[in-house]
């Protein structure tokens, strides 16, 4: 038998290499809201949510002023920010909309709903909350079905 990660595992951390740490900067913590905990030198910085010691590192140690990765080349899709509730996600819908930050797309997945964005060096960005698993779309033979359907935006910002 195969090995099998515990069902309890999570991903802590992502650390990502950018341009600029005040445009990167503005964006995770001026537009997005998330807390700095700590600056690492003149070279990264460190972000989280509720005080925990960083969720998302960001550096110029390799990248200092560098263009954007290419869009057709290996490497990291996006990075995916879980919130708490549906209305958390509308707040932040509204926020984007207010700073007229562009989205990439949104969608409804059964299993939650998305909103997609580029930070300021091109990296790709997921907003999105999970619907309760008793609404998660499931076959006939209990197998999971997420989709890809368009995101009632204005419904979602109802929740504020």
């Amino acid at each position: 038998m195969s090995y099998v990660v515990p069902s309890n595992t999570r991903i802590g951390h992502i650390h990502l290499k950018v341009s600029d740490l005040d445009k990167a900067l503005d964006f995770y913590h001026g537009l997005l809201g998330f807390q700095i905990t700590q600056y690492y030198g003149k070279s990264a910085v460190f972000v989280s949510a509720g005080g925990y010691h960083h969720h998302i590192g960001l550096n110029t140690w390799h990248s200092k002023n560098a263009a954007p990765a290419p869009v057709n080349a290996c490497g990291l899709y996006h990075t995916a920010i879980v919130y708490p509730e549906r209305k958390d996600l509308a707040t932040i819908l509204k926020r984007l909309a207010e700073a007229k930050y562009p989205l990439s797309g949104a969608a409804d997945h059964g299993v939650s709903e998305a909103l997609y964005l580029n930070d300021p060096d091109g990296n790709g960005v997921e907003l999105y909350w999970d619907k309760p698993r008793e609404q998660w779309p499931v076959d006939n033979e209990g197998n999971l079905t997420m989709v890809t359907e368009a995101l009632d935006l204005e419904g979602l910002l109802k929740e504020i």
